[in-house]
């Protein structure tokens, strides 16, 4: 009796030696099988494999955008060239001038639901229709805005326009300097060039003012020219502010209207008119 109380108190204290030593007790049934109902993933792999960041999603999206505004330069080109060089299809827009606020109203109107209403510019193919009639409506206006031109001035205009626009692409891709963190800076210009505007609006009716005109033209050239590099720069996914791929429509919008804008206001600089 006395030996088996012994034996069992070696045990005992074998088996508390082997706990304090630091070996491990099996888990319990309950412990092994806790949370194995559903699938157990790495959240940082999930994170990297499937964020909006990735190269390969980038690179769609990015070919995705310059596709679209290729064919909406062209479209726009192709009206451009018609309005211009012949001669009865530019006289019947110029002796019918309702046609040109038809088309800035049809513009306005889908500017503002392409920009303000996310499910619209998300949603296909409806995105893609709303973007189409805003194509040609502004490539109405400004093929409208060119027969009022010399062909070779807006022929010249037209090659600056793709020059400056192809150095600025260029350079946002390829620098790094972060455009997108002046947003500031932008806003003051845009609130400068408004004011300035609405200055010019009351003042050139009264008495026509050509540098005024020409100054107000090569600022807008200007702040267009920033604003293209600003809008290729959130493409790119690698600066401080950036674009999700899922606005492709809203990314074609913002870089197609800001070189229409930068091809009006060469057009106002190094463009004459018709006499």
């Amino acid at each position: 009796m006395t030996q088996g109380k012994l034996s069992l108190a070696n045990k005992t204290n074998d088996s508390s030696s082997g706990q304090a030593s630091g070996s491990p007790s099996p888990p319990s049934y309950e412990e092994a099988t806790a949370g194995t109902s559903a699938p157990c993933y790495n959240d940082v792999e999930m994170l990297t494999e499937f964020t909006w960041d990735d190269r390969n999603i980038r690179r769609v999206f990015i070919r995705k955008v310059y596709a679209i505004l290729m064919i909406q330069l062209l479209v726009t080109l192709a009206i451009v060239a018609l309005f211009t060089f012949c001669d009865p299809v530019k006289d019947y827009i110029q002796t019918n001038p309702g046609w040109y606020w038809a088309s800035y109203a049809v513009f306005f109107v889908t500017y503002l639901t392409l920009s303000c209403c996310s499910a619209p510019r998300r949603q296909f193919p409806w995105n893609l229709i709303l973007l189409a009639i805003f194509t040609l409506s502004l490539s109405y206006m400004t093929g409208m805005l060119s027969s009022f031109y010399n062909t070779k001035s807006v022929v010249m205009c037209l090659g600056i326009t793709a020059a400056v626009c192809l150095l600025v692409t260029v350079f946002s891709f390829q620098t790094k300097f972060d455009v997108t963190s002046y947003q500031g800076v932008l806003f003051v210009f845009c609130m400068v060039m408004f004011i300035s505007g609405l200055v010019l609006a009351f003042v050139l009716p009264f008495q026509y003012v050509p540098w005024l005109d020409a100054i107000f033209a090569a600022l807008g050239a200007i702040l267009f020219t920033m604003f293209l590099a600003f809008d290729t720069q959130l493409l790119m996914g690698n600066k401080r502010y950036t674009m999700s791929p899922e606005e492709y429509v809203f990314a074609t919008l913002n870089i197609y209207l800001d070189i229409i804008y930068i091809f009006s206001f060469f057009l106002q600089i190094f463009g004459t008119k018709r006499e």
